[in-house]
């Protein structure tokens, strides 16, 4: 009996190898919300490694700031234990305990994004205790 490949959050068979490999499999119009999710993150916290872990993109910076990836009928940001602190400003997403699930019709806010990157980035200084 064949085993089936176990697909990643994008698809198409074998992890991508790259972030661009990644987001060249997601197609339209997730990719382009997931640009502009990375564009925020690489604002946010320039000096992060960016690189594919569990299948997705992620972002480390003394630790994990945080990642995303496609998904059949929405996208989602993972950024980890910052979400309590932000959970005002995600009243209108789904979210659950590490993500955050939008749509290239109810787009993440970049400002939102950058600001919680920044708070990750803190967290991973120890400047910041996470809720």
């Amino acid at each position: 009996m064949k085993q089936e490949k176990k697909k990643t959050p994008a698809g198409r068979g074998a992890p991508a190898e790259s972030v661009d490999e990644y987001l060249a499999r997601v197609p339209e119009p997730y990719r382009k919300a997931l640009e502009k999710v990375r564009a925020a993150i690489k604002a946010a916290a320039p000096e992060a490694v960016e690189d594919i872990s569990w299948g997705m993109p992620g972002y480390k910076l003394n630790g994990y700031l945080g990642g995303f990836a496609a998904f059949k009928d929405h996208c989602s940001f993972f950024p980890g234990s910052a979400l309590e602190a932000f959970k005002d400003d995600l009243k209108n997403f789904e979210t659950t305990k590490g993500s955050i699930h939008f749509t290239p019709d109810h787009m993440i806010p970049a400002a939102l994004v950058k600001k919680i990157v920044k708070t990750r980035v803190k967290e991973n200084a120890g400047q910041v205790r996470p809720k």
